[in-house]
């Protein structure tokens, strides 16, 4: 499996983005429990952050994205990317 990147910026008020934090959460459990090795997590700064996963290919990583409710009810602008590790 390859990993993928996606690097999100907020774009609405904190108090509706905080509806959808804890199902947000969960869609990350459920990435980890269905074996994508998730990792999500935000900028010390605020006003973004980072989900680390695996996927097969490009198309099932942009699946998955598409299901993050943070993504779903609009409350992220995201890049995503194939994140190729060079050292290990």
């Amino acid at each position: 499996m390859a990993w993928f990147v996606k690097i999100e910026a907020g774009i609405v008020d904190k108090s509706t983005f905080d509806k959808y934090v804890s199902a947000h959460k969960a869609y990350v459990q459920d990435l980890i429990a269905k074996g994508h090795q998730a990792r999500s997590g935000y900028w010390a700064e605020r006003g973004g952050g980072m989900l680390l996963f695996q996927a097969a290919t490009m198309e099932e990583a942009q699946a998955l994205v598409s299901q993050d409710p943070l993504v779903k009810n609009g409350c992220v602008k995201y890049e995503l990317h194939e994140w190729r590790i060079a050292i290990e």
